[in-house]
């Protein structure tokens, strides 16, 4: 799940579903090769994660909710080892040590924390495509985001496709985009 920050600065948790479409388009634009391990952190029910198993990647799905993660093994049970369900909060997301890539929807609430971890020295990333709320899209993009000095000089950040409201249900009360991260 995510957070939306309403009007008067009231938040409200809840999750939005990412449309088919738009997952197969995310994984499109994303270029995920067969063999490429995956992490789709805030998998809900695999939006994301079915195209990426289509694409021949071997997925890590991440997902604290109990149903969803249930749901996430039962759903990909027949694709045997391409797909390892973790049910874990973002903030204790434990990262490959190998080099993986990053196709995901993460909870917007923990955007700070997952980027962080995703660009902290050590990390095997090679790749990610976030969907993110746009103004924090924005902020990564343009190094004003925090320890950007830092996490630059091995990363270029740029904003990649827009996602309307539409393409999540229900709508979400905030703009979505995704953030292109590539290792330098």
């Amino acid at each position: 799940s995510w957070c939306s920050v309403l009007a008067g600065g009231n938040v409200r948790w809840g999750w939005h579903r990412l449309a088919p479409r738009w997952a197969e388009r995310l994984v499109a634009d994303a270029g995920v090769a067969p063999g490429d391990l995956v992490l789709d952190i805030g998998a809900g029910d695999g939006a994301i994660t079915a195209p990426l198993v289509a694409a021949g990647a071997r997925v890590i799905a991440v997902e604290l909710h109990p149903q969803r993660a249930a749901l996430l093994r039962e759903r990909f049970a027949d694709v045997g080892r391409r797909v390892t369900v973790v049910r874990a909060d973002a903030a204790d997301l434990r990262l490959p040590r190998r080099p993986f890539r990053v196709v995901a929807s993460p909870p917007y609430a923990a955007t700070a924390l997952v980027l962080r971890r995703l660009l902290a020295p050590g990390s095997r990333l090679v790749a990610a495509d976030l969907v993110l709320e746009h103004a924090a899209a924005r902020r990564w993009a343009t190094g004003r985001a925090p320890g950007a000095a830092r996490w630059s000089r091995d990363f270029d950040a740029a904003l990649g496709r827009r996602l309307p409201r539409s393409a999540f249900t229900p709508r979400p009360p905030i703009d979505s985009t995704t953030l292109l991260l590539r290792r330098r």
